[in-house]
């Protein structure tokens, strides 16, 4: 017999439609699941026990009178401990924040789950500010992964991954700078989405500016539409937003890849060092499309490594984040967050437009690549897990979590929509993902391949992680 932990928010609000279930017996089932992977995984700050039954109660109520308030009423969220949540601090994985304060305003993309009767069940782990691309902080220790303990669960809404791939909570809302959605959920073998920029308002506005997006992590291409449905609509708090979407994400979801032309990058014309298990666990995925009629080509974008000027962006971002710190607070910050503070630091306004007309150049690159090609699909990143603890594998000779992460920020810096797909594991039985990149807009083309990759059983091939204890 399924639990009810496993059922997909697609199902669940089914469930509930037919009266097989309430959310009562689903937030219990998924505040026990939480309980009880926390002391392996470390995924939560925070879970609220009596504010997420009671918000269960009143979505039983609800559902009995068949007067449900939205698209995912009782149906149980977490939320990243980045976003603004009313009633609940936001400590962004830091000692220099501090509990007191009103904490009476939801960020945007909680306000309206909120609006559509979602039942929040607790914060999950982020880096310090979400700097880097594992999770760890000061403040809430070390996230693992659930596939193998010793293992990172990649960052930085690696809380999010975790949860969701351990069943403590069908849909999570990550953040996004520079691949912080699709990597834990490449390496915890669940799906993330990283939208178009401004398609899911942010506010307040990140110091990492138009690199930061927000985005649903799940467990399938099924329920990430369902929540984009939810969560994309304007928000006058965020100037950048984009304005509303015509239609549902769900339109079409099932519209299949046949005659879509597909350009498939294995290493990014050479630049990037991908390990054999991840390049075949990909190269089958890309099989999948085309046997399910996709035109696929070898084809590069033909762009050179733009870490520098994802360096110089990222890195003066996070010395705005800190910029208000005396220096007695800065000492509480991470050691590897005060490093890149004080480079950024040391940054002209020169040296950030310089980086700014490189990413313009590499937009500009990707918009005319998409002229030819629908779609490019690389490996989301070219390791599997590794171990936790640390921002770069071990004997790497990495210095920064942007050594193993190519083939994620340069999309941020486009503002491109991209996911990440499951599809298979390693010798170790670790996580691989596979990443579906669209042009700007493209969100629903993105989804749909997605769907595609499940129902071609590619997403099959991960098995989910098995409870803790």
């Amino acid at each position: 017999m399924t639990e009810l932990t496993d059922l997909t928010a697609v199902q669940l609000v089914d469930g509930y439609r037919k009266g097989e279930f309430s959310p009562v017996d689903v937030t219990r089932a998924v505040l026990r699941r939480a309980e009880d992977v926390q002391p392996a995984v470390n995924a939560f700050v925070r879970l609220d026990h009596e504010g997420a039954l009671a918000q269960a109660g009143e979505s039983t109520e609800r559902w009995r009178r068949g007067e449900p308030a939205g698209l995912v009423d009782g149906v149980p969220v977490t939320v990243k401990d980045i976003l603004l949540q009313r009633g609940a601090p936001t400590f962004r994985g830091s000692k220099s924040v501090s509990e007191e304060g009103a904490w009476d305003e939801d960020a945007p993309s909680v306000a309206r789950l909120r609006e559509h009767g979602a039942v929040f069940v607790g914060k999950t782990t982020t880096p310090e500010f979400g700097w880097k691309g594992v999770t760890d902080s000061p403040r809430h220790g070390v996230t693992r992964n659930p596939y193998d303990t010793s293992r990172t669960a990649g960052g930085s809404s690696g809380g999010s991954a975790a949860a969701v791939a351990l069943g403590a909570g069908p849909l999570s809302l990550g953040t996004d700078g520079g691949g912080s959605v699709r990597i834990p959920a490449a390496f915890c073998g669940i799906f993330g989405f990283k939208p178009t920029y401004g398609r899911v308002p942010l506010y307040p506005a990140s110091a990492f500016g138009t690199l930061a997006h927000v985005g649903p992590m799940t467990r399938d291409a099924a329920d990430a539409a369902l929540m984009m449905d939810v969560i994309s609509g304007p928000d006058a708090r965020d100037w950048s937003h984009l304005g509303p979407v015509a239609g549902s994400f769900r339109d079409g979801l099932d519209g299949g890849v046949r005659g879509l032309r597909v350009a498939y990058s294995a290493s990014l014309g050479g630049q990037v060092a991908v390990r054999p298990a991840v390049a075949a666990a990909v190269r089958e995925a890309v099989g999948t499309l085309a046997s399910l009629g996709a035109y696929v080509e070898e084809a590069d974008p033909d762009f050179a490594d733009p870490v520098d000027a994802f360096h110089t962006l990222w890195f003066s971002g996070a010395a705005r984040v800190v910029q208000h710190l005396p220096p007695a607070r800065r000492e509480l910050l991470d050691p590897g967050l005060r490093e890149i503070c004080a480079q950024g630091a040391r940054f002209s306004a020169l040296d950030y437009l310089a980086a700014v007309d490189v990413r313009m150049a590499l937009g500009r690159r990707m918009g005319v690549f998409h002229e030819t090609y629908d779609l490019l699909v690389t490996p989301t990143l070219p390791v599997t897990a590794f171990e936790a603890g640390v921002e770069v594998p071990g004997k790497s000779g990495l210095r920064r979590w942007t050594g193993w992460t190519p083939f994620t920020y340069p999309f941020n810096l486009t503002q491109q929509p991209a996911a990440t797909v499951p599809c298979g594991v390693d010798g170790g039985g670790l996580p691989v993902g596979v990443q579906v990149v669209a042009a700007r807009h493209a969100d629903a083309l993105v989804l749909r391949v997605a769907q595609a990759l499940y129902g071609g059983g590619a997403a099959l091939s991960v098995p989910q992680p098995r409870p803790f204890p």
